[in-house]
């Protein structure tokens, strides 16, 4: 009981505040460079792009490595320290410090954009490191298919209670705004993250990984791609597809959510709406897990997805307080339910004692592919968004309710893995 006790302890904790620090990078990142430098829709786009990139090459390279070596606590670890440092160097991206060694405002601006894109990289690659390369490695050895749907229903959840958390933060930090409130918001995330990795030697246990068949690096990193893999894992890959188009459609809308709600639907009490639909769909999520490890993944997949599809009907419909929370829940619920089934079923596919590598896999399939097609499509459907007018002269566009409709559509694309997938594990189920 005691082992069974730490090692949800474990996982709950490290889960947590590992997303609390993505929240930060996926939804705030984007509200700061928005709002300090005037990023527009494709500057946006370009720093989600450019993040997704280092996020896979990081968990491809880092993810092969800790499978040789059979160290996942070592990465979790030193990626969680230096990543909450990372952190911490946001804090100088300040007008007041760029501006003298840009020359003006204009240049400060420019500057600005740049550096914040090139620091999400670097940053990415400790979070990546420390998080979807091992400490995802660590949660598929440490479970097996008895636990995979209730471990991977706490792990979904986390995504969103860290939005929670950080909206709290963030309300707590309110008064700050127009002063030191960025400096003080990436301070404490920072300081957390890093304490995390400290603690994390006393209190992560080090899974057995035979590291036998795992000895040449180059061989594990293209291990995943080979024609005989991907042949004999089939059912693993078209999980991955299907996941991919899943993400496509959540980050269409998700860098934008945000600015959407606050700038276009002037909700200054948007942390209101959506905190409470945020526990909702957690609890929902914690219990919907269950699902997949009693009846697999066919019966538990299709509802998370129309429950997500109907919230982006209401989001896309309504623009009023009560539809809009309605849609967020919905949505919210089909989101992290989703991403629980998907995440198990990904865990019970992964080749034994190659979680490491194949973790380079998944992040392809979760982070790459949509951090690359989803924001750019996005920015697409918003290249003739409404703009405001700043105080200080400059001006910034308006996130609109059609980036829902290109999520649903998005969605619906899905079916090109799923119905494969669906007759093969029919199949499967015959044998």
């Amino acid at each position: 009981m005691e082992k069974k006790n730490r090692f949800f302890l474990t996982l709950v904790i490290f889960s947590l505040v590992g997303q609390v620090a993505w929240v930060m990078e996926n939804m705030y990142l984007n509200v700061f460079i928005y709002e300090e430098f005037k990023a527009s829709a494709a500057d946006i786009s370009l720093m989600v792009a450019a993040s997704s990139v280092a996020a896979t090459l990081t968990t491809l390279f880092m993810g092969a490595l800790s499978d040789k070596l059979g160290k996942r606590k070592l990465f979790i670890c030193a990626g969680y320290l230096c990543w909450g440092i990372s952190i911490w160097a946001f804090a100088l991206l300040r007008m007041d410090i760029l501006t003298p060694l840009a020359g003006s405002a204009a240049a400060a601006f420019s500057l600005g954009v740049t550096l914040v894109i090139a620091l999400d990289c670097i940053m990415t690659f400790f979070g990546s490191t420390a998080n979807d390369a091992a400490f995802n490695a660590w949660l598929t050895d440490s479970t097996d298919e008895t636990n995979r749907g209730a471990a991977e229903g706490i792990n979904a959840m986390m995504p969103m209670l860290a939005i929670l958390v950080v909206f709290g933060g963030g309300m707590v930090l309110e008064p700050l705004k127009g002063g030191p409130y960025w400096t003080v918001f990436f301070g404490v995330i920072g300081t957390v993250v890093l304490v995390l990795g400290i603690l994390g030697f006393f209190l992560i246990r080090e899974p057995k990984v035979d590291t036998s068949a795992n000895t040449h690096f180059w061989k594990n990193l293209i291990y995943g791609f080979r024609p005989g893999v991907i042949r004999a894992n089939s059912r693993l890959y078209l999980t991955l597809l299907a996941y991919a188009i899943f993400g496509i459609s959540v980050q269409i809308f998700m860098p934008y959510l945000i600015l959407y709600y606050e700038k276009t639907l002037q909700m200054d009490f948007y942390v209101f709406l959506f905190a409470p639909a945020i526990v909702l769909a957690a609890a929902f999520t914690f219990f919907y897990g269950r699902v997949y490890d009693r009846r697999g993944f066919r019966v538990a997949v299709v509802p998370t997805l129309a429950i997500m599809a109907a919230g982006y009907v209401v989001l896309w419909l309504f623009d009023a307080t009560v539809p809009v929370f309605v849609g967020t829940l919905l949505m919210l619920c089909g989101y992290l339910s989703g991403m629980a089934v998907f995440g198990a079923m990904l865990r019970d596919r992964t080749p034994a004692n190659r979680a490491g590598m194949f973790q380079g896999q998944r992040i392809i399939g979760q982070v790459l592919i949509p951090g690359i097609v989803g924001p750019w499509i996005g920015s697409w459907v918003l290249r003739n968004a409404e703009t405001v007018q700043n105080t200080d002269g400059t001006t910034s566009f308006l996130p609109n309710a059609g980036i829902f409709l290109a999520a649903l559509v998005a969605l619906a694309v899905i079916v090109v893995a799923l119905l494969p997938l669906f007759k093969g594990l029919k199949k499967e189920a015959k044998v």
